[in-house]
């Protein structure tokens, strides 16, 4: 019988899921085994999962689950360098040049496990079948208009924290961008055809902002990209990759500009096609924004784990778009499984 583990996320600040209660009763409708670990943080109570039917296990019992059960998670694994002989499915971020993502394959690889990447889970015409890209852009860009409303204050963006949905959120940012006593700013989003940009634009048109909205056509002729310092914000929603054009150099922190808060939404300075190569680490909810220049200041809000502040709509909806592949882990040698192990092979 196909075994299924959803393990508790042990990374700070983060409460999602993507797995729902509804979604476990139907994998075990379908004949699939589901063991779910207590987490005191995860969103939906442990509870609810009890009650569709799933076995409760002790949190951050992974480790020693039965090697035939697939462990999933969202984020990391602690880096502890533990060789890892299950199969997983989380956001491994290892593919794509990251220098971190090397220990992680090396840990695999010594394992003899393997890694599904949530990223690299794709249908036949190469799409991603399940994503948290417009809630990673819709949280994005709101904690990058609460640090422009603290510049207005003389100030750096302080701690941020999970909402309840997102009604508390943008009753939240009004009032804050109103008690700044001055217009809303101006914003441009690059990658807005996509979820991430559509969701980093929704955020923006919900707060009286009218956001310039760029695309692979306005940057297709690789830059340099002078617009973008002419507004207040910029915000990133297009992903490192080969290719990748480079949008705020590191000249631009004394170039004359407008431009005091990006929002790298994509956040991968760990890779060697960071798009924005003026900040070296990703931001914390603890402090979410790096000052690169004063001056006029320029802050790097470079959170990576941005839909985690609006954990239960982004569950929710990124579980109801994972379902369907999850129904088919019976059939690891095909389809999306099969794909994303190929990619795993290629690189590990």
């Amino acid at each position: 019988m196909t075994h299924l583990w959803l393990r508790a996320e042990q990374r700070d600040n983060e409460d999602r899921t993507g797995l729902t209660p509804e979604g476990a009763a139907a994998l075990i409708t379908q004949g699939i085994e589901v063991s779910v670990e207590d987490s005191p943080d995860r969103i939906i109570p442990t509870d609810r999962y009890a009650q569709a039917g799933a076995t409760i296990v002790p949190q951050n019992s992974w480790p020693d689950a039965p090697r035939d059960a697939i462990i999933f998670g969202l984020k990391e694994l602690p880096d502890d360098g533990t060789p890892l002989p299950h199969r997983h499915i989380m956001f491994g971020h290892a593919f794509k040049g990251q220098h971190s993502g090397r220990r992680l394959l090396d840990r695999f690889k010594a394992g003899g496990g393997t890694l599904y990447d949530l990223e690299y889970l794709v249908d036949e015409q190469g799409r991603r079948v399940a994503a948290f890209g417009y809630w990673a852009g819709y949280a994005g860009a709101a904690v990058s208009l609460f640090a422009w409303a603290a510049q207005q204050h003389g100030q750096t963006c302080g701690p941020v924290s999970a909402y309840p949905d997102k009604d508390a959120l943008l009753t939240d940012l009004a009032e804050t961008l109103d008690a700044t006593g001055v217009e809303r700013p101006s914003a441009i989003v690059i990658g807005a055809l996509g979820r991430v940009g559509t969701g980093a634009a929704d955020l923006c048109t919900a707060m009286d902002i009218t956001p310039t909205r760029w695309d692979m056509d306005e940057t297709a002729h690789g830059g340099p990209f002078p617009e973008i310092l002419q507004h207040d914000l910029f915000l990133n929603c297009i992903f490192a990759r080969p290719g990748t054009p480079v949008f705020v150099p590191k000249d631009a922190l004394t170039a004359p500009r407008r431009l005091t808060v990006v929002g790298d939404v994509a956040c991968d300075p760990d890779s060697d096609y960071n798009p924005v190569p003026v900040y070296s680490e990703a931001t914390t909810w603890d402090a979410p924004v790096t000052r690169v220049h004063d001056a006029p200041p320029l802050d790097v809000m470079a959170i990576d784990n941005l839909p985690s502040l609006l954990p239960l709509e982004s569950s929710q909806d990124y579980a109801s778009q994972l379902l369907p592949s999850l129904k088919t882990l019976d059939k690891l040698d095909a389809g999306v499984w099969a794909r994303a192990e190929q990619t795993f092979r290629a690189h590990v």
